[in-house]
């Protein structure tokens, strides 16, 4: 008699479901990038365009959920294979959403008196000028492009809504409880991996801008805090010391990561490390983080006090949304990232300014459950868009490759020694592979990267490897690491 493995099973039902998705979506996708008939409403092709980069941003996530692996990595895979089989069959909006943010510069450039090619050529670097043009110049060219970029503004609500309840799941007060240890690991964490990164991609591509090299060491110092607390949860060790140490390092760690993501951007856009220039960055990034944390309060007293006559919802939802825009737009005003600003305002956003409201006791909502929806459905956008844009073919170049395996070796060496600085009390290499995964985090830096120029096709795509490996191989380790931890007492 044949035996049927659960293991068996498991993939049986994942193939199952996996075709029968994909089963639908081709026909929905093929439309939506192909296009059928002449629509009457314009804003048509941007809804299916936009919902098609959805359908399979679920599609990926389901797939990771499946095989026990973060959502991140399956909404981020699926944009790899969708990016790369789509321009390998010649897909029009695939063609534009993987070239990025250069598609919009090539317009904005054609508005100052430049021709098409001459913007083109000044804005892609490397191959495929041709191909972008070719779409670009096609009959369809505008709902393309409106696609495309529709599919970028939602991507960038969602990465604020990301940062917000990141900024939401984290305390002030516990922060001052981490201790001296967590505050070790943390800037250790930080900037070991940033000089060994530095020092690796200096070596490998010593042609590249020193801009660029400050930018993958930022990029390399990132930490992604959900993944490793959801693979604590799921081995039920979220109150060991090992816990306590990473997720408050971990939190640290986006802050002191969101600092010197200022900093390098700061010196990206004025042009030259100049020691004025980052004083001045910091100064700002300080002046900022204080003034939203003693100012902000009095600002939600006022404007929650008018909203609490609305429903208990109504008030929620208006102020969280208005407040985290104002200080994405604020942080981006004093040349700050507006996930600077995202993060701050969850920090400071709290359940406690809504006591005096009328509750329905119907409705027990917490600002993160009215949110929530929200990011459920922005920031996978964001991930397949991130897949989107990798390209595969970057990596035939051997250097590529020599780069992508420096890099790697970099941010895994650099989170581990992070470890030890944890205290002889803790499992200093279970703490060092807690803060290993860099997940969505590390996409952000290299987004932004992007966007400023400092980051091409070729680093993007190392980055985005680092990115996967790192949050693949950290929570089999960090689960290995910490099976002999007592959960009561946190000790080995």
């Amino acid at each position: 008699m044949q035996i049927i493995r659960p293991t068996n099973l498991l993939h049986a039902a994942l193939m199952r479901s996996a075709l029968f998705l994909v089963a639908i979506a081709m026909p929905v996708s093929a439309y939506a990038i192909h296009f059928g008939p002449e629509h009457s409403d314009p804003i048509a092709a941007v809804i299916l365009g936009v919902t098609s980069i959805l359908f399979f941003a679920i599609l990926g996530r389901f797939a990771a959920r499946k095989l026990r692996q973060p959502s991140v990595l399956g909404e981020l895979l699926m944009g790899v294979i969708l990016g790369n089989l789509g321009y390998y069959f010649g897909s029009d909006l695939i063609i534009l959403l993987r070239q990025g943010p250069e598609i919009f510069d090539i317009f904005q450039l054609t508005m100052t008196g430049q021709t098409m090619e001459e913007a083109a050529i000044a804005c892609i670097s490397g191959g495929g000028v041709a191909t972008i043009l070719d779409v670009l110049q096609g009959p369809h060219s505008l709902e393309l492009v409106q696609m495309a970029h529709a599919v970028d503004v939602f991507s960038r609500y969602g990465v604020i809504f990301l940062l917000f309840l990141v900024g939401l799941d984290t305390s002030l007060d516990e922060m001052r409880q981490v201790g001296r240890n967590s505050m070790q690991v943390a800037i250790s964490g930080m900037l070991l991996p940033f000089i060994l990164g530095f020092v690796t991609i200096r070596t490998f591509m010593p042609e590249l801008s020193l801009n660029t090299d400050l930018f993958i060491g930022a990029t390399l110092g990132a930490t992604s805090v959900g993944i490793t607390a959801r693979v604590l949860q799921d081995i039920n060790k979220q109150k060991s010391t090992e816990a306590r140490l990473i997720l408050g390092a971990a939190v640290i760690d986006d802050i002191l990561g969101l600092l010197m993501l200022s900093i390098v951007s700061g010196i990206v856009v004025s042009g030259g490390v100049e020691i004025a220039e980052i004083l001045l960055v910091i100064l700002l990034a300080t002046v900022f983080l204080a003034g939203a944390v003693l100012i902000g309060p009095y600002f939600l007293r006022i404007v929650v006090r008018y909203l609490c006559n609305l429903d208990i919802v109504e008030a929620k939802m208006f102020t969280s949304y208005f407040f985290v825009m104002v200080l994405a737009w604020m942080a981006n005003l004093v040349g700050l990232a507006t996930i600077v600003g995202a993060f701050t305002a969850g920090l400071v956003l709290q359940e406690s300014y809504f006591k005096n409201c009328r509750i329905i006791p119907n409705k027990p909502y917490t600002i993160k459950d009215l949110i929530m929806p929200l990011e459920v459905i922005l920031v996978p956008i964001f991930f397949v868009l991130m897949g989107i844009q990798v390209k595969l073919e970057t990596f035939l170049d051997p250097q590529v490759i020599l780069a992508a395996g420096g890099l790697l070796f970099a941010a895994v060496i650099g989170k581990v020694a992070a470890g030890y600085f944890a205290g002889k009390s803790a499992n200093r290499l279970a703490v060092g592979f807690g803060m290993m995964p860099r997940g969505e985090v590390g996409l952000l830096f290299a987004a932004i990267g992007k966007t400023l120029g400092v980051i091409d096709d070729y680093l993007f795509s190392v980055i985005v490897l680092m990115v996967i490996v790192t949050t693949l191989i950290a929570p089999p380790l960090l689960k290995a690491t910490m099976q002999h931890v007592d959960t009561r007492t946190g000790k080995t």
